[in-house]
């Protein structure tokens, strides 16, 4: 498959980005492309360049850029003059995305939780999460999990393991036990074991926790992924020691796992979920956090955001329920495609030496290293493939092309990737060699 290669001519003037925009921009840097139009798996420069995108917003678009049926349905809405912005208000656009979230996805999975929403990203449905266990326990300890990634706030940061990103908080990040995810210290030793010996030894200097908040597959940490068996382990010691288990299903749940949660037939429900990315299904800010009717121990107000209701986002998610999740037939989709990636992945792993991690449609390679990774991905670019990079030293490749790709398509970006790998192999084995 071939992608549209980069014309050549004049490159537009993009010094304004230099002159004026902070230099705490990221993936601008490895994309150094001035983005103008994009429309399913396809984004386009305005050079006349078009890449295929495997990043979707870090799983913000599964269902793919500006999908017809969500981007009509918010056209309508704002061709109605309908309620763009009404803080906590009822709206007709937040009462029919309840009354079908309920009906689609809670109902059907026999959950009963309240829906809060925070303000409009993920870290902020974080932020509340572990301030309403804190409230509800009376508690001030979290335990979290090395490699996990939770937002930018400081809440949500301190739970964060990433060494570089905890840097930027200026200030100590306190009261969150960062303990060893399922697979830390290699398949031989349980974490679960480890975690369960510190909660039951009064001298061990772990203080009884208001939570514990996981991702079943660790998005930023490098697609590790937890066992059910491991995961229901952590459940139950929430239970047993009095403490809220937090689910964070910010980037691995609306699909991209397979399910729309991505905990589901595991054996456990948590206590509170936080979602936000793909929620809206177009890419418009919106988070949300779950939990027990019994935890909604709020007083009016007592957390709040001015962008807490965003209509907008109500009408796409509300689109996007109705469209793909109805039935069982795209959750089957995601499924099958899942397994096609998968087997890619093996055999380019395979014929390297390396490993494949994650499950669903969020998988990658781990290649050892982050300067192999960067090559790998830079060539990908440079052939017309939008893909990025994650774990504690971006050594992992990270595959989260939309959940509405085609095979076709799926199979071409997967040809880039495989023929950027074995290019990079190549060139790192010349360089060894001399």
């Amino acid at each position: 498959m071939t992608m549209t290669p980069q014309p050549s001519g004049a490159i537009p003037d993009r010094s304004i980005y230099e002159r004026r925009e902070s230099g705490v921009r990221s993936y601008a840097r490895s994309m150094p492309r001035q983005f103008g139009k994009a429309a399913g798996v396809w984004m386009h420069d305005n050079r006349g360049g078009r890449y295929l995108d495997f990043l979707s917003g870090c799983s913000t678009l599964n269902y793919g850029h500006n999908h017809p049926i969500l981007k009509q349905a918010l056209l309508d809405y704002i061709g109605g003059d309908g309620i763009a912005h009404g803080l906590d208000l009822h709206t007709d656009a937040k009462a029919a995305f309840l009354e079908t979230y309920e009906a689609l996805i809670l109902k059907p999975r026999g959950l009963d939780y309240r829906a809060m929403f925070t303000g409009p990203t993920g870290t902020n449905a974080v932020e509340a999460a572990i301030k309403l266990a804190r409230k509800v326990t009376g508690r001030e300890m979290v335990v979290a999990f090395t490699n996990g990634f939770h937002g930018m706030t400081l809440g949500a940061l301190a739970c964060t393991g990433n060494a570089a990103k905890r840097g930027g908080a200026g200030v100590p990040l306190s009261h969150v036990s960062h303990e060893p995810y399922d697979g830390y210290h290699g398949p031989e030793v349980d974490t679960a074991d480890l975690l369960a010996q510190r909660l039951a030894d009064p001298s061990s200097g772990l203080d009884a926790p208001a939570a514990i908040l996981v991702e079943t597959v660790q998005g930023e940490g490098g697609l590790n992924t937890a066992s059910p068996e491991w995961l229901r382990r952590i459940a139950a010691l929430a239970k047993a020691h009095g403490a809220l288990l937090i689910v964070d299903d910010i980037q691995a749940g609306c699909g991209r796992t397979g399910s729309f949660f991505s905990f589901e037939g595991m054996g456990f429900t948590p206590d509170i979920v936080t979602q936000a990315k793909s929620l809206s299904g177009m890419g418009l800010p919106f988070a949300l956090t779950l939990f027990r009717p019994e935890f909604d121990q709020w007083s009016p107000g007592e957390h709040n955001g001015t962008f807490r209701g965003n209509n907008h986002a109500f009408v796409t998610a509300t689109a996007a329920l109705r469209h793909f999740w109805s039935d069982g037939a795209f959750t089957a989709d995601i499924a099958r495609r899942g397994d096609l990636l998968a087997a890619r992945l093996d055999a380019m792993a395979a014929e390297h030496g390396f490993e494949t991690r994650g499950r669903g449609m969020m998988r990658g390679i781990n290649v050892g290293s982050g300067e192999l990774a960067d090559a790998v991905t830079a060539a990908c670019f440079d052939a017309g493939l939008i893909i990025e990079t994650s774990g504690a030293h971006g050594e992992v490749i990270k595959i989260l092309a939309p959940l509405i790709i085609d095979d076709a398509l799926l199979a071409g970006g997967l040809d880039i990737l495989e023929t950027s790998l074995r290019e990079a192999m190549a060139d790192d084995f010349a360089v060894a060699a001399e």
